[in-house]
């Protein structure tokens, strides 16, 4: 159960949306999450990432890679059923999952490949130019004066 009401957030704020449901998703004790399939995230440049999941047992086929709404949704499900065999011991598990990895804005899937039971997603981040600093140039007394005394000139026909 969590202990946070966000109602207040939703009410006295606007365009905080994503904001208020990432922090409700947080905040939500989900203890029945699942740990399959493991999964690394990890940083590869200043504004690249790489999520590598092990898909043992899935061809490239009976895997799914979507992207909706600031969401990264990867599934598999199994083509058809296997003919029946007789196992001593099933330690590779080929049950169907879908995983869910949420977005940071600005943030765009550029590729994945599936290569030895793994599957991995390549990520960068790609900030629009006028989210990125820039410098502006401070101009010096003598320079302000000078670009005033010709902005007052009259223009010469």
């Amino acid at each position: 159960m969590r202990s946070f009401d966000l109602a207040p957030l939703y009410r006295a704020t606007v365009g905080f949306d994503r904001f208020a449901d990432l922090m409700d998703r947080v905040l939500t004790n989900d203890v029945a999450q699942s740990t399959y399939p493991p999964y690394n995230i990890e940083k590869t440049d200043e504004n690249a990432y790489r999520i590598s999941i092990a898909v043992a047992g899935f061809a490239g086929d009976e895997l799914a890679v979507e992207v909706k709404e600031n969401t990264l949704v990867v599934t598999a499900r199994k083509a058809g059923e296997e003919e029946e065999k007789t196992y001593l011991h099933r330690g590779i598990a080929t049950r169907a999952f879908e995983r869910r990895f949420a977005l940071a804005d600005h943030v765009k899937v550029t590729g994945a490949a599936h290569a030895d039971g793994m599957l991995h997603i390549d990520l960068v981040r790609e900030t629009p130019e006028a989210l990125k600093p820039r410098r502006i140039e401070i101009a010096r007394g003598a320079e302000i004066e000078a670009k005033a005394v010709e902005a007052k000139e009259p223009a010469e026909a």
